[in-house]
């Protein structure tokens, strides 16, 4: 009887804990339809009744596209400091050290290198359980490092982008990562190795506005929020109202801005498909 009794009826899930990824026997989805998990893991995390992406983070992606889920992960122990001494609400130290420890990730992207059907392959994936997938200074050092190995060896590289945009703790640290990872994604392109750049929901902000646009081939997730910054603030800048869904995957790719959207669960052979067609 407690529960019919009870007064306090309001959500007391925080932002930083609700997760997309589900954890429970049933998913339900925004269109309403209900999936047992693990059919739609074996689904690329895909609910076969209404096409919908669940977002999912780096170890998802791994498994998904190497080889019997074979890799080796570059700068695994990479972690942010505090140059700026940041201090808000609550320390720029402890709000890390508290990620950490939740999501068992050291920063919010994750490098590494293995086999696509057996074409070699370095992939760097944003997590956006990670502060939001926010771009602070380890993650362009990361991003550059996974560049330098594609350099170093001949191997194209792939870019993964889910993020909210610029980690405002870094301040100008993390608006340099923008230029330090063009510049790197320049170096690749003079020595002639593919870069494919695979947008997912939600990809904005200084991401958007540096290494995620920047791809020989830039694809997306079906339905994914691609953009720079809100409408609110669009709107307000411009001064007129903005058609719906324009920052959607699909009306970028209707106004040229990427090349193709794929659905996940052919991410994989579309792509080897891709790297086949470059090679040759």
């Amino acid at each position: 009887m407690a529960w019919f009794k009870r007064t306090d009826k309001g959500i007391k899930t925080s932002t930083q804990e609700k997760k997309d990824t589900p954890d429970g026997l049933w998913f339900k989805t925004p269109q309403g339809n209900i999936i047992h998990t693990r059919e739609l893991k074996n689904n690329a995390f895909v609910c076969p009744d209404d096409d919908y992406h669940v977002k999912i983070g780096s170890k998802e992606y791994f498994e998904l596209l190497f080889d019997d889920n074979q890799f080796e992960e570059l700068d695994a122990n990479v972690k942010s400091g505090d140059p700026l001494n940041f201090y808000d609400t609550k320390s720029y130290k402890s709000r890390i050290a508290d990620t950490i420890k939740k999501t068992e990730l050291n920063d919010a992207v994750r490098t590494a290198v293995g086999k696509m059907n057996k074409i070699d392959l370095v992939v760097a994936c944003m997590d956006f359980n990670f502060i939001g997938g926010s771009m602070g200074s380890v993650v362009g050092e990361k991003i550059a490092r996974a560049i330098d190995h594609s350099l170093k060896y001949n191997i194209p590289f792939l870019m993964i982008s889910k993020s909210g945009g610029a980690r405002m703790m870094e301040a100008g640290f993390s608006l340099m990562q923008m230029a330090k990872t063009s510049a790197k994604l320049a170096l690749l392109d003079k020595a002639g190795i593919p870069y494919i750049s695979l947008l997912t929901d939600p990809t904005t902000g200084g991401v958007t506005a540096s290494y995620a646009m920047l791809g020989d081939f830039n694809i997306a997730e079906p339905g994914s929020l691609i953009g720079f910054a809100g409408p609110r603030v669009i709107r307000e800048t411009i001064g007129k109202d903005l058609p719906k869904g324009f920052q959607s995957a699909e009306f970028v790719l209707e106004h040229g801005f990427l090349d193709f959207i794929i659905d996940r669960r052919q991410l994989k052979n579309r792509l080897t498909t891709l790297l086949n067609l470059l090679k040759n």
